[in-house]
């Protein structure tokens, strides 16, 4: 492979093939970009930052969560780019402009915050994509949505995503998938595993981290126990008497008990 070149390796799957190659000598700014080394992501919950300093690039996060719970609005908080990072979020269940708007809501930079929406197209068939937002015809098209996915990264790392570019190489990327429970009322679990498989391992390619939402009632042990697999770590959610907890597994140091928490306006709020 040659020098500064970031490649995919190509897994042995016939569904969705995430297409985009990127090499840093294409890169409009690679004069200004400052090379970074082991980019640690702040997930916002002091459990996790004072252990590590946060997530790992490469990092893939399940969020186990029931329904009624702050589930979704954990993964945003988790998903929410600081200065310099970028954010991507698949939708399989708002559409773009709400999901714009809750991270509006939470401090984000729009310019810097993109959405593949699985909802809109299927009521607005003639909808065009822009650089940061990107359309596909349902949930069940997992080719459409590979392909707008590396599409929108490749537009991050050439840097047309957006003006004020920060310059970091390789760009530091929180992607979000809400939610897999979507994708498997669409999609056998076997298609989607392969799926996952191509897409997780696409983020440890670049260096990003994956936030996943599943919900943690829904389905049998054999589903969470194969999603489990392609992940890194998993947040565990729960709601006792109208209060929610989460506890970690999968970081070294970090406590695996129940905490109580909530969340304000895109930060996670750990409660006494």
């Amino acid at each position: 492979m040659a020098d500064g070149e970031i490649s995919r390796t190509r897994q042995p799957y016939s569904g969705p093939v995430f297409t985009a190659r990127i090499d840093r000598r294409d890169y409009k700014y690679r004069d200004e970009m400052i090379n970074r080394l082991m980019y640690t992501y702040k997930s916002g919950i002091a459990q996790i930052d004072q252990i590590s300093g946060g997530f790992d690039a490469g990092t893939n996060i399940l969020i186990l969560a029931p329904p009624m719970s702050l589930g979704d609005q954990l993964a945003y908080a988790l998903t929410r780019p600081l200065t310099g990072e970028y954010a991507i979020i698949l939708s399989t269940n708002e559409r773009a402009a709400e999901v714009v708007d809750a991270f509006k809501l939470a401090g984000a930079d729009k310019r810097f915050t993109g959405v593949i929406d699985a909802i809109t197209k299927s009521s607005t068939p003639t909808i065009v994509d822009t650089p940061r937002l990107m359309f596909v015809s349902s949930p069940t098209d997992l080719t459409g949505i590979g392909i707008k996915f590396s599409n929108m990264i490749e537009t991050i790392f050439e840097g047309d995503f957006s003006d004020g570019e920060a310059g970091l190489f390789p760009p530091p990327i929180r992607f979000c998938v809400n939610s897999i429970s979507t994708l498997l009322m669409y999609r056998r679990l076997e298609v989607l595993y392969q799926f996952l498989h191509v897409l997780t391992a696409k983020l440890k390619k670049i260096e990003g981290v994956g936030v996943y939402l599943l919900n943690s009632e829904s389905f049998d042990e054999k589903t969470l126990s194969l999603i489990k697999q392609l992940m890194t770590c998993v947040i565990e959610i729960k709601v006792e008497q109208n209060v929610n907890f989460l506890r970690i597994r999968g970081i070294t140091g970090v406590s695996g008990d129940w905490i109580k928490f909530q969340v304000t306006k895109g930060q996670v709020v750990i409660l006494p």
